[in-house]
């Protein structure tokens, strides 16, 4: 509880359940991705006191997979907040509901805005850091804004047409009545799932074997998605690590009376594949063609560099390598792109 009476940190608890399981045997990363986006709506709606939507959910790793029966819990806490943005921390951490230690599995910053009745952003009350920890987190997400900034311009820089070559897949259904949110809009966890799914289609066609999941970064929500609308999840193949499959996502949406439409989310999503015990595997390496093929290789090692920037990052091991004894000094901490 913070000097104004507001509550910045909302806590949700719950028992994963067998309905949660997905194809990889345990919870699936957008189900993961749907839970944190209710955990920080309810912080963002607690602490504006009005209706807010989805802007923007940052890099999360998923560490360690959520098993059916684990009891969970997702920790969304206020860190920053501008205008009528509040950025909020979350935390996901799962263990045996009989007892003993949650362990964290994944953690991210998710951007909400405040808005009000005509849908246009309106202010919110500031969030004052008192602590050391809430400073240090204030300054972390600081930090990540420039970072993310520069994300988001080099993925509005790229171009994606059908002279590229990479395996590419696209879902197509109609959004249905319940997928609402609590504006009467699809949730924007809904919409992460979809994402999860299309790309897992993608990767485990390129690799032949199942696939999971390990990191999705700069998801951006651009414009509401309406239920009854059309919808169309396109995934396609745009780099290769030496484990990881870096798949590009666009989410499209549109009234199905026309033939129109429009974008309304996107994100890059990297996953690996598994052999039989669940440990991951290399991939083959996917060799551009055309020059799309070329530009948006090159497109997603530049988005890779820019999240090495960011505070708690490195590039991933095979750049290292190829980077020599500079980039082997980098720091330590997880990195997505294996």
């Amino acid at each position: 509880m913070t000097e104004s009476g507001r509550r910045n940190s909302v806590t949700l608890r719950f028992l994963a359940a067998p309905t949660d399981v997905g194809h990889s045997g345990s919870v699936d990363a957008g189900t993961v991705l749907e839970w944190v986006d209710k955990a920080a709506y309810a912080a963002a709606v607690g602490w504006a006191k009005s209706y807010c939507v989805t802007a923007y959910v940052g890099n999360i790793h998923f560490a360690d997979p959520v098993n059916s029966g684990d009891m969970v819990e997702v920790e969304a806490t206020i860190v920053y907040t501008g205008r009528s943005s509040m950025h909020i921390h979350t935390v996901v951490s799962s263990g045996d509901p009989k007892g003993g230690p949650a362990t964290m599995r994944s953690q991210c910053m998710v951007i909400f805005v405040a808005v009000g009745a005509d849908g246009k952003p309106i202010p919110v009350q500031q969030f004052e850091p008192a602590t050391p920890a809430e400073i240090e987190q204030r300054d972390h997400a600081l930090a990540r804004i420039k970072v993310r900034e520069q994300i988001v311009e080099a993925m509005n820089r790229q171009e994606y047409t059908d002279a590229g070559t990479a395996e590419r897949v696209t879902l197509r259904f109609m959004a249905a009545p319940t997928d609402v949110n609590w504006g009467g809009k699809v949730h924007g966890g809904i919409v992460m799932k979809w994402i999860d799914e299309a790309a897992y289609v993608c990767a485990s066609r390129y690799c032949g074997r199942d696939t999971v999941a390990v990191f999705s970064g700069g998801v951006r929500f651009y414009r509401p998605l309406l239920i009854g609308h059309v919808v169309e999840v396109e995934a396609r193949l745009v780099y290769t690590g030496t484990k990881g499959m870096h798949i590009a996502v666009h989410v499209r949406s549109g009234d199905p009376k026309g033939r129109e439409l429009n974008l309304t989310t996107y994100c890059l999503t990297v996953m690996v594949a598994r052999d039989d015990e669940g440990n991951s595997v290399p991939v083959p390496a996917w060799v551009p063609v055309s020059e799309e093929d070329k530009r948006l290789h090159a497109h997603a090692r530049e988005l890779l560099e820019i999240r090495g920037t960011a505070p708690g990052n490195r590039l991933p091991n095979h750049l290292l390598a190829a980077a020599g004894p500079a980039g082997s000094a980098a720091s330590r901490s997880g990195s997505e792109g294996s």
